[in-house]
């Protein structure tokens, strides 16, 4: 009597998906510094304008820390929240982390499917960068503002997106295939 054939490894396992990759990491559009850096700019030259210009110490302490108070407000702090706002996109999923001091982190799967709206305004369109809104059935939209390449990026996304919605079709197909051949129901008649 022949022996049944047994079941490879990769027909008794389901199929795992490829490990998760770094397809991007974005940062807004560098244009956002351009308005600070000029205000650096010009409160350096105002310091430098005012810095002996007064006969008592003190005022001219007071116009040092007028200064330092304007950068940090007008620059730093600015800078200091581009630094904080970064987006990466992954092989399996879109990751959104702003914040710093409180740090803010929004996950959303490409296999879940969504819509990603493209929105620029003229400047924008003048950079090549733009806002991107990506919006799943009925939760809440995750915006991504100011993206550097942003056709690019929504191009990539439904790209990924599709990828995941294959792979998990076909991760399925595997799994109701492996279901179907190891059911066995045997009948018995009484």
């Amino acid at each position: 009597m022949p022996k049944a054939p047994q079941p490879t490894q990769t027909q008794t396992q389901p199929q795992t998906a490829p490990a998760e990759r770094v397809v991007a990491r974005l940062r807004p559009h560098a244009r956002r510094l351009v308005v600070p850096a000029i205000l650096l700019i010009a409160i350096s030259g105002l310091y430098g304008y005012f810095a002996a210009a007064f006969d008592q110490g003190w005022e001219n302490l007071l116009v040092l820390a007028a200064a330092l108070l304007a950068g940090i407000l007008l620059f730093l702090l600015p800078l200091i929240a581009w630094l904080g706002s970064r987006y990466i996109v992954t092989t399996r999923r879109l990751v959104v982390r702003r914040g710093v001091f409180v740090r803010v982190r929004q996950e959303l799967l490409h296999s879940r499917g969504y819509e990603v709206v493209l929105s620029q305004g003229p400047l924008q369109l003048l950079f090549g960068s733009g806002t991107l809104r990506v919006a799943t059935g009925g939760e809440t939209a995750l915006t991504l503002r100011d993206v550097p390449r942003a056709r690019v990026v929504q191009s990539a996304l439904h790209d990924l997106m599709e990828h995941a919605a294959t792979l998990q079709t076909g991760q399925r197909q595997v799994m109701q295939t492996k279901v179907f051949t190891d059911q066995t129901t045997v009948w018995t008649g009484r």
